[in-house]
């Protein structure tokens, strides 16, 4: 029974981060990438700090030991710059390609692209996840590619933004359980909405006129995607295998191109569909370890 509610957690978890897409497809009509994210991610960290205080008043080792919050507040600040160039490109991807679908299914590719990434740092990696990519290459090459022979210039961003989504959870990674989870992402939110608002007060042109109608997109973005998505992510991998979690979890892009379809009514060409099809099973195969089987 815990299998199959933390299962239906983290499913809502994809499905938030799914219709985040279409948040920020929406919020793009109004504001640039850089405000949208610089509001975003601060109500995000805001909205983390009640979560911290509950979680830790829950837990009997309320102490915090003075090393570990040291690589804590490091680790987030790395992760913090490295979230900040993912998420821009992320979000300046989608408003040049105007597609939330699209948008989820490219930004997907992360997924494959870290066991691959990780033969650098000399991780083991899978037949299933070079078949994985095999297929996701193939499907962003039907996706993106039009009658020209060219990807456009915010599929190439998005692309660029997949790899930084990928570094940045290498950085997690190589830590583990040395950090606090909780103070680390909001660390990571805080440094995140930092250099998100000094760029968007350097480079974009602020308004409360322009902010207005992007108040739900932002609000969502900010208060569901990261406060109540991150934590139920948290809740719902207590009980979860860890492979099953990550596949689940990779359903974000599906719910993206559902969101996209239904609320901003957004169509592709069969390519496209042909496309997003073998990169949700390239992402799905990538998760997937194909273990011999034992005489």
């Amino acid at each position: 029974m815990k299998n199959i509610k933390s299962l239906g957690i983290l499913l809502l978890t994809a499905m938030i981060w799914g219709f985040a897409f279409v948040a920020q497809r929406v919020g793009a009509e109004h504001v640039g990438a850089f405000t949208f994210n610089g509001i975003r991610f601060a109500l995000g960290a805001a909205s983390l700090i009640p979560v911290i205080m509950i979680f830790e008043k829950k837990e009997k080792e309320a102490v915090v030991h003075s090393k570990k919050m040291k690589q804590t507040l490091f680790v987030g600040l790395v992760a913090g710059i490295v979230l900040f160039v993912a998420s821009w490109l992320q979000q300046w991807g989608i408003e040049v390609t105007g597609s939330a679908g699209k948008g989820g299914f490219i930004t997907g590719l992360y997924t494959v692209l870290v066991p691959l990434f990780g033969i650098l740092l000399g991780k083991k990696t899978g037949l299933n996840v070079w078949i994985g990519a095999v297929f996701a290459v193939v499907g962003l090459f039907l996706l993106c590619i039009t009658d020209k022979w060219q990807l456009s210039i915010g599929d190439g961003i998005l692309l660029i933004g997949s790899v930084f989504w990928a570094i940045h959870i290498l950085v997690i990674d190589g830590f583990g359980n040395r950090i606090y989870s909780l103070r680390f992402a909001c660390t990571q939110f805080v440094v995140c909405a930092v250099f998100s608002l000094v760029c968007a007060f350097v480079f974009e042109c602020i308004s409360l006129g322009s902010i207005k109608p992007a108040v739900v997109p932002i609000l969502y973005g900010g208060l569901m995607s990261v406060g109540v998505a991150y934590t139920c992510q948290i809740i719902g991998q207590k009980n979860a295998d860890p492979t099953f979690a990550s596949i689940i979890l990779s359903t974000e892009s599906m719910f993206a191109a559902i969101g996209g379809a239904i609320i901003l009514h957004e169509t592709m060409t069969a390519n496209g569909y042909w496309g997003c099809a073998l990169i949700f099973i390239g992402i799905i195969l990538s998760q997937i370890t194909l273990k011999p089987r034992k005489n």
